[in-house]
């Protein structure tokens, strides 16, 4: 438990997939051991790439974390030598978990948190858009298109090669086989008439 007189803080890091949200956590993190601040990782249950049991970038860095399936949960996993709390892959977390995050900065813990902001159609994720209304900072990042090779600020979810349609389920968890960084400009997203 931290110190009840000083409230904590919130980051939140955001952006497409492949777009090194995951990565710069770990720096984070990596920055954290050196200061010798005491933290946890936490990422949703639902996420099973790679090693469930570990937060891992794309280009396999890795970090030991604890699995929750909601935000109540992190409290009975911190101890009282606990500063800051870490979370990846806020985005499949309910759209109630930012009150969660609230207690938690009431209670004096710097949070840092990553996500995508929006979803394989180009809008808001809920959790996440939550998240960025309450925090303290807030840092957007971008891929490259895989297709133009400008900036990306957007997930493309791909389908047996081709884009999918609007009416796909909104969680599918993938890599590269089923996700692409794209730009605006060479995004798409397939309507049920068959129109981009």
């Amino acid at each position: 438990m931290t110190d009840n007189l000083a409230k904590g803080s919130l980051e939140v890091i955001v952006g497409p997939m492949f777009s090194g949200k995951t990565e710069e956590i770990i720096n984070i993190a990596k920055k954290m051991d050196f200061a010798n601040t005491h933290y946890k990782i936490f990422k949703p249950l639902i996420d099973t790439r790679y090693n469930p049991n570990e937060i891992v970038s794309h280009n396999k860095s890795h970090l030991p974390c604890i699995r929750i399936s909601h935000g109540e949960e992190i409290k009975k996993h911190l101890d009282s030598n606990t500063q800051a709390i870490i979370i990846d892959e806020a985005q499949f977390f309910n759209e109630t978990f930012y009150r969660d995050i609230l207690k938690l900065i009431d209670e004096g813990y710097r949070i840092v948190i990553s996500g995508l902001d929006t979803d394989f159609r180009g809008e808001p994720f809920k959790t996440v858009s939550y998240l960025l209304a309450i925090a303290d900072k807030v840092t957007k990042l971008t891929a490259v298109c895989s297709c133009c090779k400008k900036p990306a600020v957007m997930t493309q979810r791909i389908i047996d090669g081709k884009p999918a349609y609007y009416n796909d389920p909104l969680i599918l968890i993938g890599e590269k086989d089923s996700y692409e960084p794209r730009c605006r400009n060479c995004h798409k997203v397939i309507y049920s008439n068959g129109k981009e």
